[in-house]
């Protein structure tokens, strides 16, 4: 049930956003870009717009999935590809490496925009996470319209829910840079190598589950819940068999579950 105060909050997030009377949304199919996006199509018509912007840091059965949801929502969204090959604080991969992705991505995406105000869907609970990109994105200019009117990830998703959006329990996802540790560099085929196995992994009915890369070790993380059936033989084999084809030596299981940022820091 969505108590009063998401729905003091809700009405905030209307009122803002038609302040702005036109935005561009940075659309990736998650919970909170899809909510901010749906709000802003009722407050707004066709003076909201999303953009997904394309790199090799989502795999392509991702963009697929966020594009699907935006035809089923009937809602705008173009597609901006960007070339991340040539940005050397992104394939670095060092501590910084979010903030100069943010800079570079929304960047573009405010090019692109013109005038119009660009919005994210940075939520009231980030703030308080290790996330270097925010910074990036204040100093553009970039508006978090979720942010703003105080909403928390847990009331968006009791609100999409309530409004019978279909990510309202999605897990929640991150680009493939975040499997890798920092100071690896970024390369196409190590991303493409980890995304692979991950809708692989995704095909045999697990979800919210992470892939690290290690050299030739793998560590996965799956919820906790699901570690019986990660166990049974049949498909634990099934689960090794992917990892070897993906290239790794190794398959581990990390014991600690999915956890959020398990790579941050290296």
């Amino acid at each position: 049930m969505v108590k009063t105060a998401a729905f003091t909050k809700f009405e905030r997030l209307k009122d803002i956003l038609a302040s702005l009377q036109e935005v561009v949304v940075a659309y990736s199919g998650g919970v909170d870009s899809t909510f901010l996006l749906w709000v802003s199509f009722q407050v707004l018509g066709p003076k909201a717009r999303g953009v997904l912007i394309d790199t090799p840091l989502v795999p392509p059965y991702k963009k697929e999935e966020a594009l699907e949801t935006s035809r089923t929502l009937g809602l705008p969204v173009e597609v901006l590809s960007v070339d991340i090959w040539q940005e050397e604080g992104i394939l670095a991969n060092g501590q910084r490496r979010c903030y100069f992705c943010k800079k570079f991505l929304f960047s573009k995406l405010k090019a692109a925009a013109g005038k119009i105000p660009v919005c994210d869907g940075t939520n009231a609970d980030e703030t308080r996470e290790f996330r270097p990109g925010l910074l990036a994105k204040e100093e553009l200019g970039v508006r978090s319209p979720l942010y703003e009117a105080g909403l928390t990830k847990r009331e968006i998703r009791e609100l999409s829910a309530a409004f019978n959006l279909p990510t309202a329990w999605k897990p929640s996802y991150s680009c493939l840079a975040t499997r890798i540790p920092s100071g690896t560099r970024l390369v196409p085929e190590l991303l493409e190598r980890v995304g692979e196995l991950e809708r692989s992994l995704e095909e045999l009915g697990f979800s919210g589950l992470r892939a690290r890369h290690h050299g030739d070790i793998v560590r996965l993380e799956f919820e906790e819940q699901d570690f019986p059936r990660v166990l049974d033989p049949g498909i634990r084999k099934a689960i090794l068999a992917l990892c070897k084809k993906a290239g790794y030596r190794f398959a581990t299981l990390d014991l600690a579950g999915y956890q959020k940022g398990s790579m941050d820091g290296g």
